[in-house]
C-alpha cells in the first residue's frame, strides 16, 4: 500500500527555500571549539576535541594528521525516546558516523594539517529530519574554528616552519594562508526531495515522510562532490528528475557554505 500523501499547500516555506540556519559558537566551555547549529527544528551540537596524539594505528613519526567524527542522537531529540546506544555505534548511527567522518575528511589537507588528531562529535539535541546532512554542516563549521584556533596558539605550522627552533608566530597574511592550505574547500550537505514530481529542498521530517525519492547531497563549496546518497522510497526515478534534484542542491548548498565560512573566532 503507497503511503498517504500529506497536503502541502499550505507550508510557508516554498519548495526551493532553506529552513532557517543559525549557529552559535562555544556554545560549551569545556570543548576546543563548539557550534550549535539550528536548521529549522533540527538542532545540532558539534563539540571539536583535539587528542594529545595520533591514532594508535597511524605511524609514530607521521606527519599527517587525522580527522574522525561521531554522531547521536540524544533520548529527547525525537518524538519518543531515543535508547542511548552504550556499547557503540550500530545499525543507522554507525553508518551516518562514517558519512560525516569522510565528509569532514574531504574538507582537509592532512598533510598541511600536520600531525594532529580532531575528533568531531555530532550530538542531535532536537530531530526534525536532515540530521546527517546538518551534522555535516555543524561539523565543518566546528572544524574550521578549531582549525584557526590551532593556528593561532601556534599549534598548527606550516610544513616548512615545524622545525623545533621556529617558533616565530606567523604574521596575519602567513596564518590565513596556512588556512586555506589546510582548509582548501569547505564541505556541506543537503537533502533534497522528490513529492509528486515536484522537487522539494532541504527536507524536514513532513517532507522526508513524503519523499517519493529522498537525496542527501555532500558537496564542496568549489563544486566537487564527496558523496550522493539516492533512493527511490516507492519506485524508481529517471535521469533527469535526478538532474533536477542535484540542480536544486546547488543554490541551497552555495547558501549553507556561506554560513560556515563567516566562521571565525
Amino acid at each position: 500500500m503507497a503511503k498517504p500523501k500529506p497536503d502541502l499547500s499550505q507550508r510557508e516555506r516554498s519548495v526551493d527555500d532553506l529552513r532557517d540556519i543559525s549557529l552559535e559558537i562555544d556554545f560549551t566551555a569545556n570543548a576546543f571549539a563548539s557550534v550549535l547549529w539550528r536548521q529549522g527544528e533540527t538542532t545540532v551540537l558539534a563539540c571539536a576535541t583535539v587528542a594529545d596524539g595520533l591514532p594508535r594505528w597511524m605511524p609514530r613519526d607521521s606527519q599527517k594528521g587525522w580527522v574522525h567524527a561521531e554522531y547521536s542522537l540524544l533520548p529527547g531529540s525525537t518524538d519518543s525516546r531515543f535508547m542511548r546506544e552504550r556499547r557503540g555505534a550500530k545499525g543507522r548511527t554507525a553508518e551516518i558516523e562514517r558519512l560525516v567522518a569522510r565528509s569532514l575528511r574531504g574538507a582537509v589537507n592532512l598533510e598541511a594539517l600536520g600531525p594532529i588528531a580532531i575528533t568531531i562529535d555530532c550530538d542531535i539535541l532536537n530531530a526534525d529530519g536532515g540530521t546527517r546532512c546538518a551534522s555535516i554542516c555543524a561539523g565543518m563549521a566546528a572544524l574550521r574554528l578549531t582549525v584557526q584556533r590551532l593556528i593561532a596558539a601556534g599549534r598548527c605550522r606550516p610544513v616548512d616552519r615545524r622545525s623545533e627552533g621556529d617558533t616565530a608566530p606567523l604574521t596575519e597574511e602567513q596564518a590565513q594562508a596556512h588556512l586555506e592550505s589546510v582548509l582548501p574547500d569547505d564541505v556541506a550537505a543537503v537533502s533534497i526531495g522528490l513529492i509528486l514530481s515536484e522537487v522539494w529542498t532541504d527536507l524536514d521530517y513532513q517532507l522526508d515522510a513524503a519523499a517519493d525519492v529522498d537525496l542527501n547531497v555532500i558537496r564542496t563549496a568549489s563544486g566537487r562532490y564527496i558523496e550522493i546518497q539516492g533512493t527511490g522510497e516507492e519506485g524508481s526515478f529517471a535521469r533527469d528528475e535526478l538532474d533536477r534534484l542535484l540542480d536544486a542542491a546547488d543554490p541551497a548548498l552555495d547558501s549553507i557554505h556561506s554560513v560556515i565560512r563567516s566562521v571565525t573566532g
